[in-house]
């Protein structure tokens, strides 16, 4: 078994301290491990084949070396002779000596891919003449698996490309693109020997292989090659090369793997090599000044243009800026194929025959949706005083039967400004076919990547929209750039709109935030991961009109699903809603027992004492579900895993 990166990794070993909890030091440039703090301890999930583990780690290493320590690991690996591992954290594929201390709280997924070449013999350490870093603050950004045009193999493993879309890359800060990306092993040695530069999708900049990679975090690019010159020489203030040059002599006996001419079409001659060994110097310094002058010329144009044509360019940013978007957000076939399947639980919310909003079947006969969907149209007791009926087969306007009667309102909960409290659960009239509900699709949030939100936007049929989550840290660049485009007064909106759009975005970092074109009628859609899982429910944006009246957001959200689960828990219990409770209980979730730990938390932490009580009062219940339920919460030590069968 190959581990995934073909440089040798032994001699890359974390050392088991670190300096400080956010800062360790790479493998290979660990010289002071005695005088460093240990290395805090962090847990991680890990799966195969749908079997899920978990690690503790407390001392710094790679990923693959935390794994090692698992004998369910070991024995996996050791049945898949001739092939490579392939780590996923958050659907991109990462290193082997990835430094475990990043993964938090996480679940990874393990795979197997075919290998291409054999792992190659340690070589010891002490021959790098390496200086000390700069820093040990890391860098992670991201890059697309498959290059650009006459680059498009990168990968020394074509497996990986066939099998991932892009690859999770670590850095320091100081270092070179090129230093982290020839650590990173799982490049092409060619592909360094060619003028390829980080294309990124988004903002159409190129960044050099020389570049520091400081500004990188969190970003995804493409590799492009920007022509067939040779590769500009590495400038001065980043860290040493040596570990660069080392690599590059260590690659080069790993065969014809690493082969880009047949991608650009080159063929040296005899006379190219000679040239190679001994370079003109002369020519390269008239060359040099016939760049600068050109780069001088290119520069003056740029900025005429820039002043005759403003809103050209400016035009033209925003469809580049929105095409690079959408090439990410791209889903596969088959988690396609798992949406479409998956959208018959997803049903439009009518109160007295008209659109109200949106809305999915969780589990049995309950459907979850926002709680301002239906808050003026109940009473506190759940009492509905309008008729409301949900249908899950709108998907044309030909479609407009299937209405089912909502028999009561189970439970309710609006406080917007806390975390998964803007929801309703709907119990449906007894009826005999219901699509499955989603609660055994219900997966992690990743604050990157890709979503699909399913709903009915302005009451219309049932729509799918793919998007891309804003991270908390890029929340304020969209605000940002909304405010740019609206400088000018557009109605009733001024920059103080756009300032409390900023500052509470800042103080509700819980919720899922992304950019979608999903607005009114749309409360209550599930959105799903890039796996097909539920992970939240579309519940608002910061919306505001915009020049011609039509509708505008700045940014959307969605609640966590699996917050919306434990509130659901707690008021079930609270409210003594049995009756519910075991219908929840029946569904055979992966996650309910993840549910149960994280609700017992929740009630020690915030001491809900009428959560306490019925669960001590409820000692004579006839279910054994429910009895095996409440035994759970009753014990004051640490709860084995409940069984409800």
């Amino acid at each position: 078994m190959t581990s995934g990166n073909n440089t040798p990794r032994d001699n890359f070993k974390e050392s088991t301290h670190s300096q400080d909890k956010e800062n360790i030091p790479p493998p290979h440039l660990n010289t002071a491990a005695k005088d460093e703090e240990p290395h805090l301890t962090h847990s991680f999930e890990w799966s195969y084949r749908k079997n899920i583990y978990t690690h503790t780690c407390n001392q710094a290493q790679t990923i693959e070396d935390c794994l090692k320590k698992s004998p369910k690991f070991k024995a996996a690996a050791e049945k898949q002779d001739g092939k490579e591992l392939v780590i996923v954290r958050s659907g991109k594929a990462i290193a082997s000596h990835f430094p475990c201390r990043v993964i938090k709280n996480e679940r990874l997924t393990l795979k197997f891919v075919k290998a291409v070449e054999k792992p190659k013999k340690p070589v010891s350490s002490s021959g790098y003449p390496c200086k000390k870093r700069q820093s040990n603050k890391l860098v992670i950004f991201h890059v697309i698996a498959r290059g650009g045009k006459n680059v498009v193999r990168i990968l020394k493993n074509p497996n990986l490309r066939k099998d991932m879309q892009e690859i999770t890359v670590y850095a320091y800060e100081g270092e070179k693109v090129k230093q982290a990306l020839r650590r990173d092993g799982r490049f092409l040695n060619t592909m360094f020997k060619k003028n390829c530069v980080l294309f990124n999708m988004c903002t159409e900049v190129n960044t050099e292989m020389c570049n520091l990679v400081d500004d990188l975090d969190d970003a995804t690019f493409q590799i492009k090659l920007l022509d067939k010159s040779d590769p500009p020489e590495s400038q001065p203030g980043s860290l040493d090369d040596a570990y660069v040059l080392q690599s590059e002599s260590l690659a080069g006996h790993s065969g014809g793997y690493e082969e880009l001419s047949q991608q650009t079409n080159t063929v040296k001659s005899e006379t190219d090599n000679v040239a190679e060994k001994k370079p003109n110097l002369c020519g390269n310094i008239y060359l040099k000044q016939m760049q600068n002058c050109l780069s001088s010329e290119f520069k003056d144009s740029i900025k005429s243009s820039k002043k005759q044509s403003h809103d050209l360019n400016f035009t033209q940013n925003l469809l580049r800026l929105e095409f690079g978007s959408n090439a990410q957000s791209c889903r596969e076939v088959k988690t396609m194929r798992k949406l479409m399947e998956l959208s018959h639980s997803v049903c439009q919310v009518r109160i007295n025959g008209k659109p109200q909003g949106s809305g999915f079947l969780v589990f049995s006969r309950f459907v979850l949706t926002n709680a301002h969907v239906i808050k003026d149209f109940c009473n506190d007791n759940g009492r509905l005083n309008e008729r409301v009926t949900v249908t899950f087969s709108y998907e044309s306007l030909e479609q407009n039967d299937g209405l089912i009667d909502v028999e009561e309102v189970s439970g309710y909960d609006y406080s917007p400004d806390v975390s998964g409290t803007d929801w309703a659960l709907l119990k449906l009239s007894d009826v005999q076919i219901l699509p499955r509900g989603l609660l055994t699709h219900c997966g992690f949030i990743r604050h990157s990547g890709g979503i699909s939100i399913v709903g009915h936007p302005d009451g219309g049929t049932k729509k799918i929209e793919s998007c891309l989550v804003v991270s908390s840290e890029n929340r304020n660049r969209v605000v940002e750039r909304h405010y740019s485009n609206n400088k000018e007064p557009v109605q009733f909106v001024t920059c103080r709109f756009f300032e409390k759009v900023a500052v509470d975005l800042k103080q509700r970092k819980h919720l899922l935030t992304y950019e979608s074109c999903l607005y009114f009628g749309s409360s209550g859609s599930p959105v799903f991961n890039e796996d097909g899982d539920v992970v939240a429910m579309h519940s608002g944006g910061y919306a505001y009109p915009g020049v011609m009246g039509q509708n505008q957001s700045v940014i959307e959200f969605g609640y966590p699903f699996s917050d919306i689960i434990e509130h659901i828990i707690i008021q079930m219990v609270e409210r003594e809603k049995f009756d519910v409770l075991k219908e929840y209980l029946s569904c055979k979730c992966a996650r309910q027992q993840n549910f149960l730990v994280d609700v017992k938390k929740l009630v020690e932490s915030r001491n809900l004492t009428r959560f306490k009580n019925v669960v001590n009062s409820s000692v004579a219940v006839d279910d054994e579900s429910l009895k095996a339920f409440f035994e759970f919460f009753s014990r004051r030590e640490q709860p084995e895993p409940m069984d409800i069968n």
